[in-house]
């Protein structure tokens, strides 16, 4: 069954802005400390991103990762079958591995989901990289599956982390690397210049690609029927990757039957705002919460 959920237009003032203004130190909140951290490549990585600076965590987000680490969070009480990889945002030039993914583990982990943070290694043009880090991620976490009682492996996206996600969703060679199912927060998802995010595309693809290339990395041109369903958020007033990327990979998947694929959309909200207090985060919660434990009863 496929679904899709508009809001109603709505008007909302925004308070203080987020950011700490120039001068001023932000406190960064007590994020939930994972079970236990996986090193993804121990004995080295089949290829490299060619980052020679030294990796750096600010705390909420981390930069220069040639390093990739899987951290993984288990529910206290037994697994209701699913397991979610997190790929954070970033614009391929950060990895926002605690406001993006560690953030969100209590509220999967309640769920009964076991739940993984991916702070994969960026491409700074290398566009090979970071999809070896979401294959190898899922070559790990299958092989734990007995272990942490899940039966079905997801990929969750944020910002370009979604496009990463999406990546993943249509680009795999085998059933260990194929996610069973995606959930897909404000993603970029086209590299299609007139509606992609320009940052996104540069640090991925380099600077000047071609049409051609571009279109081979854009994932509403890969979905086919195999294609996993989706689940994706996105807010209308979205100013920096429009809801465009959004609308274009979901009819995609109407095209091509992916059955009980959903789509979220509300009417204000920007970007960024999984972590985030506003006027919409109970009704996103409560509609992915509900298909995520309505999928198992799918996926059979």
């Amino acid at each position: 069954m496929k679904r899709i959920v508009f809001l109603a237009c709505a008007v909302l003032a925004f308070g203080a802005s987020a950011f700490a203004q120039p001068g001023r130190t932000m406190k960064m909140p007590d994020y939930p400390k994972p079970d236990l951290v996986v090193e993804l490549w121990p004995d080295g990585a089949p290829n490299s991103n060619g980052i020679t600076k030294e990796e750096f965590d600010y705390g909420n987000h981390v930069t220069n990762v040639t390093r990739p680490t899987l951290s993984i969070f288990l529910p206290k009480g037994p697994c209701n079958g699913l397991a979610i990889i997190s790929c954070p945002g970033g614009g391929y030039v950060d990895v926002w591995d605690k406001t993006e993914g560690f953030s969100l583990a209590p509220w999967y982990n309640e769920m009964g989901i076991v739940y993984a943070v991916l702070k994969y290694r960026l491409p700074n043009g290398h566009k090979e990289v970071p999809i070896s880090d979401v294959h190898k991620a899922f070559s790990i976490m299958r092989e734990r599956a007995s272990e942490y009682g899940f039966k079905w492996l997801g990929v969750q996206g944020n910002s370009a982390g979604g496009h990463l996600a999406a990546w993943a969703s249509t680009d795999y060679s085998n059933k260990v690397e194929r996610p069973d199912f995606s959930v897909l927060f404000y993603p970029v998802i086209t590299m299609d210049s007139s509606f992609t995010h320009l940052g996104s595309q540069h640090y991925l693809l380099g600077d000047g690609a071609s049409e051609e290339l571009c279109a081979e990395y854009s994932a509403e041109k890969r979905v086919n029927s195999d294609t996993p369903p989706a689940f994706l958020m996105h807010c209308t007033d979205d100013n920096l990757v429009p809801v465009r990327n959004s609308l274009e990979y979901y009819e995609a998947l109407v095209r091509n039957a992916v059955n009980y694929s959903s789509m979220y959309i509300m009417p204000v909200g920007g970007h960024g705002w999984t972590d985030r207090q506003f006027e919409y985060r109970d009704a996103w919660m409560t509609a992915l919460k509900t298909w995520l434990l309505e999928l198992p009863k799918v996926l059979k």
